[in-house]
């Protein structure tokens, strides 16, 4: 999600699924300079982002069969292929902070918080029919083949990609008006979570599919954008993959920079998703307004994998490792390697920090499959599940002191790592 969030200062659900792409090369080392190291963090960029691909055209065959018979089993196929699909892309954001290319594009696949009612019907009675902050927050474009927007009559009778990601996309300026991207393909194949913090994901039914058998109206409309949305998510990934690759304008940009600067571009983007993004903004937060509006798969209950997954991302990159949707591993110079070099101990720490932060990711993983999902965690009164929450929060800061010291050895300059309010001036929350 984007968010502005105020700096600090700085002083496992696996998919069966075959990759495609760059070859799934297991390159080991056990020394580093920080040149190898950069240029294997951005090999490990490729592998992932090509593997999101993958899983995303997955996701699409699952999507067709469905379309094709819509049937409450082939509707659960297509749920199944979408959480696969966020293994290898949640693994993928620790990349978004220290490269710009990345954050920028970032928004158009998995900007949340949305407002879904502009996408399709909604329960009135819980979610409102209106939002001072947002004239769309109502419009459902599925229903509607027309719409004011920006005070502009705007022809929305043919949903396409190009309607959503050039009108629909934050129209009117509102971040909440997430038309494109994972969560919105969510929202289609689950629908709106209405158990609030008690358990239950979404539970669309696969008639609203089935042109046969229509239920809630203007299904030929809702296939249509659910084919448009989750095309618009291939072509968003077949961009980033191809700017990971050599001669890609990701890669030319990170190693364009000194060594030193690309081993800064790492650290940014472990310490500001561990710290700001993920400790604060997708967890802390949600906990501190007891909320499962905050919750980050808020509509399949799948919150838990994506931030075990997030966690993952970072300990890739410190680890200079990536597992594959095929189940090769990918492995080479990596930071480990370069600070083990300088201090051992220190790299022993962050290896312990990253392990602890895993297994209380894995802890809420495991309370899940209890019927304890993240939006039951952070439950007001459910005294154990909030806890499970705060030690996966204390990890990811605790981790993030690391990251710092790391930065200290190694003698970067000028890194700040994103903050968020709910870690840093936490009164401002209920402000």
């Amino acid at each position: 999600m984007k968010r502005l969030l105020t700096p600090i200062a700085v002083c496992i659900a696996g998919a069966m699924l075959t990759a495609c792409g760059p070859a799934a090369v297991k390159n080991e080392s056990s020394t580093a300079t920080a040149d190898s190291v950069v240029v294997h963090y951005a090999d490990i960029a490729e592998a992932i982002y090509s593997d999101s691909l993958t899983t995303a055209k997955s996701l699409r065959s699952s999507i067709d069969v469905l379309l094709t018979e819509p049937t409450e089993a082939n509707l659960t196929s297509a749920r199944t292929a979408w959480i696969a699909a966020r293994v290898p892309y949640q693994q993928s954001e620790v990349y978004r902070f220290g490269n710009a290319i990345v954050d920028d594009w970032e928004g158009k696949v998995n900007a949340w918080p949305l407002d879904e009612g502009l996408i399709d019907y909604v329960a009135k009675d819980s979610y409102g029919s209106e939002s001072d902050l947002n004239s769309l927050y109502t419009a459902n474009v599925i229903a509607s083949k027309s719409l004011t927007i920006g005070g502009k009559k705007v022809d929305t009778s043919n949903i396409t990609p190009a309607l959503i990601s050039d009108t629909l996309q934050e129209a009117d300026g509102v971040e909440a008006n997430v038309a494109s991207g994972y969560h919105a393909i969510e929202f289609l194949l689950w629908g709106q979570d209405l158990h609030g913090t008690n358990p239950g994901a979404g539970e669309r039914p696969a008639t609203d599919f089935d042109l046969s058998n229509c239920s809630n109206g203007n299904c030929d409309r809702r296939r249509d954008y659910l084919v448009a949305v989750t095309d618009l998510l291939i072509s968003d990934l077949e961009e980033m993959t191809n700017n990971w690759k050599v001669g890609g304008d990701a890669r030319i940009a990170l190693l364009e920079q000194t060594p030193e600067e690309g081993l800064s571009t790492i650290l940014t983007g472990m310490g500001s998703l561990a710290y700001g993004e993920l400790g604060g903004e997708r967890t802390k937060l949600g906990l501190m307004l007891h909320d499962p509006e905050e919750e980050h798969d808020c509509f399949s209950d799948n919150t838990h994998w994506s931030h075990y997954y997030d966690a993952k991302g970072i300990k890739n990159a410190y680890l200079g490792e990536y597992k594959r949707v095929d189940g090769s591993w990918l492995k080479g110079a990596s930071l480990s390697n370069l600070v083990a070099q300088q201090n051992i101990k220190l790299d022993a720490e962050m290896k312990l920090k990253l392990n602890l932060t895993e297994a209380a990711a894995q802890a809420m993983v495991e309370a899940a499959k209890k019927g304890q999902t993240f939006d039951v965690l952070i439950a007001m009164n459910n005294t154990k599940g909030n806890q499970l929450v705060q030690t996966f929060v204390d990890s990811l800061v605790d981790e993030t002191r690391t990251t710092e010291e790391i930065i200290h050895q190694l003698n970067l300059q000028g890194i700040a790592l994103e903050g968020s309010d709910s870690l840093d001036n936490p009164s401002a929350v209920f402000e």
